[in-house]
């Protein structure tokens, strides 16, 4: 119901075209001098004549002194595309210790609903013409199988490479995101690439074109939450975090399992945690060398609490995701109407990774690609459905986890 304008910015990559992107050429000289009247004297005056309570920012990325590093990261903002363009791992986010990454991202399919209304059966293959005409970025298909091998196992059907696409795409976010939280004393926030799409495509979105609900833009509830604990995970060395951007202190407690994929604690532990007002606490560290070496039946379940009510829950494996020794879950599943609408409660027999909900209806549940280990229970909410009952929502649901994906 209302703008939230944090800032007026002149342009977008501009100045780290003219300093890194070789822009020469006879009229270079007269371009660049008008480019500076522009964006560091004309656009400030009038963005301060017009609303003096915002600042102005020249250009992104910018050190905030023209020509000057503009993507460097020891002032202004940042564009990290390290990972994606550059090929790097995710864990290169950990290297970008930006003042404020104002852009990074990864690419997904969309929704297969969506990409069915530009993709026959036919079609339906990433090396096809329309799959690849439908793709933002020219190498962008071939990226996405490439860093796909590096983390999951090769898809049994095509439903199953958009829901591993999907998978990618968060996991890389929350890579970058929740290291940069942790380290807040360094880096004051992040702006990921992008939120929607203006045609139904391939593309780093996190809303489609239709404004579906990508694996990333529940992941993002999750990762932006006001209290986030994340895991610092290197090999069989995790430290566990709590990061606050609330603007009192925080109380609450950190409790963590190793445990098999079936629910046995190898080793077990919590604290109590005290997070200062916009602070970021390493709650504890965690070696596992000889606990975990030569398995792949082995996680780090971390919990955050506050009183009775769990805030959030996650995993850490030890091996890639394809390599998990991953069963079936044996998901138990039960949905029952509430005052809002529904509430769907699930437990599992063996880790059930990245939980899938689909509905055959546009829905966006309370949450969805999470996971659940062993002997846990998660509620998921579901907005009212007009001519719906529990019955029916019961019957529609479908539940999957990464194991279903091979």
């Amino acid at each position: 119901h209302r703008a939230s304008l944090a800032l007026w910015c002149g342009n977008n990559e501009m100045e780290w075209g003219w300093v890194e992107w070789g822009w020469h050429g006879p009229d270079y000289r007269r371009y660049k001098a008008a480019y500076d009247r522009m964006f560091h004297h004309l656009l400030p005056q009038i963005c301060a004549a017009e609303d003096p309570d915002r600042p102005y920012w020249p250009s992104s990325p910018s050190s905030g002194i023209p020509f000057d590093v503009p993507n460097d990261v020891w002032a202004g903002d940042t564009h990290d595309w390290e990972v994606w363009h550059g090929n790097r791992p995710f864990e290169a986010y950990r290297e970008h210790d930006s003042r404020f990454v104002s852009e990074f991202g990864f690419q997904s399919l969309p929704p297969l609903e969506t990409v069915r209304t530009y993709a026959d059966e036919a079609d339906r293959n990433m090396t096809s013409y329309v799959m690849e005409h439908h793709q933002r970025n020219a190498a962008g298909n071939s990226k996405i199988i490439t860093y796909l091998t590096d983390h999951f196992r090769l898809p049994k059907d095509f439903e199953s490479l958009v829901y591993l696409t999907q998978l990618l795409q968060a996991e890389a976010v929350r890579t970058g995101v929740e290291y940069w939280r942790r380290n807040r004393r360094r880096t004051s926030g992040t702006l990921y690439w992008q939120l929607n799409d203006c045609w139904p495509v391939a593309s780093w979105a996190s809303l489609d074109y239709f404004g579906r609900w990508k694996a990333l833009h529940y992941v993002a509830r999750r990762f932006y939450a006001p209290v986030l604990l994340s895991a610092e995970d290197e090999g069989p060395q995790v430290a566990l975090h709590v990061t606050s951007d609330l603007t009192d202190e925080w109380h609450g407690t950190v409790r963590w399992s190793l445990e098999t994929l079936q629910g046995g604690v190898l080793e077990a532990g919590g604290e109590a945690v005290s997070v200062p007002a916009l602070g970021s606490v390493r709650v504890c560290n965690l070696d596992f060398t000889d606990r975990i070496r030569g398995r792949r039946d082995v996680v780090l379940v971390h919990e955050l609490w506050q009183g009775d009510e769990r805030l959030a829950m996650g995993v850490v494996p030890f091996v890639p995701n394809k390599h998990l020794a991953l069963g079936d879950p044996e998901l138990h599943v039960a949905v029952k109407e509430t005052e809002e609408g529904f509430a769907i409660e699930l437990a599992a027999a063996r880790l059930a990774r990245f939980v899938w909900l689909t509905l055959g209806a546009d829905v966006v549940f309370g949450d969805n690609y999470f996971d659940l280990p062993a002997g846990r229970t998660v509620t998921v909410t579901l907005p009212a459905l007009e001519g719906w009952t529990a019955g029916r929502v019961r019957q529609s649901l479908r539940v999957r986890s990464l194991v279903d994906s091979f």
